[in-house]
């Protein structure tokens, strides 16, 4: 449980896992004499994974979320200092701001499965390429697959779900006790 609990690639940026799923691979990863001839050349697989994994998130958080920020933010700072944007300007803003936040997201989460990957974990997708979703159910299958599955699991069905009671309302609840998690700001909510 300690282990689980202070496995430190997931704990800042996620994906956020269940204790069901990781366990198992811990109790794996026991070195014996009966597998250690197949130990070491699965770790050796796992760390180069991890790495590619690794690479790939850091590139995406420093060579493309953080240049968009550079074009997103000072949009942003004119129209909060009462300045009006053009609609060029705005839409650029929402656009390059999109994009910042996806990249961040994924490549956080990139970076934490591919630091568990480095010990033999793996942990869930967290991204399955949401900007190319069909639709706004299938945008929300695909963005923060791990947060939506605890929503789903630890709030929405409890409450009640889709069979029993206000559909609308436990979805609503659900919603804002998401928005509380991401921030105590009405922003947030």
């Amino acid at each position: 449980y300690t282990l689980f609990v202070s496995f430190f690639p997931q704990l800042i940026a996620g994906p956020i896992i269940h204790h069901r799923d990781i366990l198992p691979q811990f109790q794996a990863l026991e070195v014996t004499p009966t597998n250690r001839k197949t130990f070491f050349p699965e770790l050796f697989e796992h760390v180069a994974i991890g790495l590619t994994i690794f690479c790939l998130g850091l590139a995406k958080k420093v060579l493309l979320a953080d240049k968009f920020a550079t074009i997103a933010s000072p949009l942003f700072e004119l129209a909060d200092r009462g300045e009006l944007l053009t609609i060029a300007q705005a839409w650029s803003a929402a656009i390059f701001y999109t994009l910042q936040l996806y990249f961040d997201f994924s490549g956080y989460s990139e970076m934490a499965i591919g630091a568990a990957r480095l010990f033999g974990i793996t942990l869930p997708i967290n991204f399955n390429s949401p900007y190319q979703a069909v639709s706004i159910s299938d945008f929300w299958r695909r963005w923060h697959i791990t947060l939506s599955n605890f929503l789903r699991d630890y709030l929405y069905i409890p409450l009640g779900g889709s069979r029993s009671g206000n559909v609308y309302l436990n979805l609503f609840l659900t919603m804002l006790l998401a928005g509380f998690w991401h921030g105590a700001g009405w922003t947030f909510i």
